[in-house]
């Protein structure tokens, strides 16, 4: 039935809206960003509204072919970005996105960590060593060696802020998909560690948990109606999200207009409810 009721969402007239605020202005105007896993997805979707809000971005992923098709459309757009390769999972790609950027763009304000992998589908308990290792290696490891090895850059600054993207998951794990859920709920308990030690330099951290959002990950929960059908009776606003719901989240979590958070987790979800 709710088939009948979800419907594409559109955002070009969201984009064009915002391009008067992509030259340097806005609240994000002088700010320096990287973006992991940015040239699709949410990850696209944040890159391009932090540009929109003023901020120089760096855009990132494991390939140079969607980096350049990445770069390319964002700068059609008038925004400020410039992009590298970067597989989070190896240090040396970790430092060159580092490098690159603060070369690039002489600093580093603002860190979004989107970057995850899911090599398995099914059951927790057949989960193999190998593909907690995987998972746990790119997805919660990776997160906080980035994380670190960004900070010296950020302090620099005197302030900045980070976002790790999590997924309602964390809260409530999706079924055939247990590994990746523990993965997303050790996110929300790495930002409050890091909380304390962040802000003895003034560097804020908060997560912003996606619900359904219509992605290429999450292609089996909206391609087929009968999934479909099933997913949206447990979301309030009858449809599914789209990746620009969660970019202005993070455009909020990383601007002064968010000075006084740090450590809170955002579900972005459509009115899904979840709890730890």
């Amino acid at each position: 039935m709710w088939s009948r009721v979800f419907r594409p969402i559109s955002v070009a007239p969201r984009i064009l809206m915002r391009m008067a605020s992509s030259t340097g202005s806005g609240k994000l105007a002088g700010k320096v960003a990287i973006v992991t896993a940015s040239t699709e997805g949410i990850g696209f979707a944040v890159a391009r509204r932090l540009g929109q809000d003023g901020a120089r971005v760096m855009v990132s992923s494991r390939k140079q072919a969607n980096v350049d098709a990445a770069v390319k459309q964002l700068q059609s757009e008038n925004l400020n970005v410039a992009g590298v390769t970067c597989h989070v999972g190896k240090p040396a790609d970790r430092a060159k996105l580092i490098q690159e950027t603060v070369k690039t763009f002489g600093g580093i304000d603002i860190l979004v960590s989107n970057a995850a992998i899911n090599p398995i589908f099914g059951p927790i308990m057949e989960t193999t060593p190998e593909a907690w290792d995987k998972i746990f290696e790119v997805n919660v490891k990776s997160t906080f060696f980035l994380c670190k090895e960004a900070l010296p850059y950020i302090k620099e600054k005197g302030k900045g802020s980070i976002v790790l993207i999590s997924s309602v998951a964390g809260y409530v794990p999706f079924n055939l998909l247990g590994a990746y859920s523990v993965s997303k709920t050790s996110l929300l308990g790495l930002s409050k560690a890091m909380v304390p030690e962040l802000a003895a330099d003034n560097i804020r951290i908060n997560v912003v948990c996606p619900g359904l959002i219509k992605t290429k990950f999450s292609e089996a929960l909206w391609k087929s109606d009968a999934a479909l059908d099933k997913a949206l009776e447990g979301i309030p606003l009858r449809r599914i999200g789209v990746p620009e719901d969660c970019s202005g989240i993070v455009s909020f979590l990383v601007s002064d207009d968010a000075s006084y958070m740090t450590g809170e987790s955002v579900l972005v979800t459509g009115g899904r409810t979840a709890r730890l």
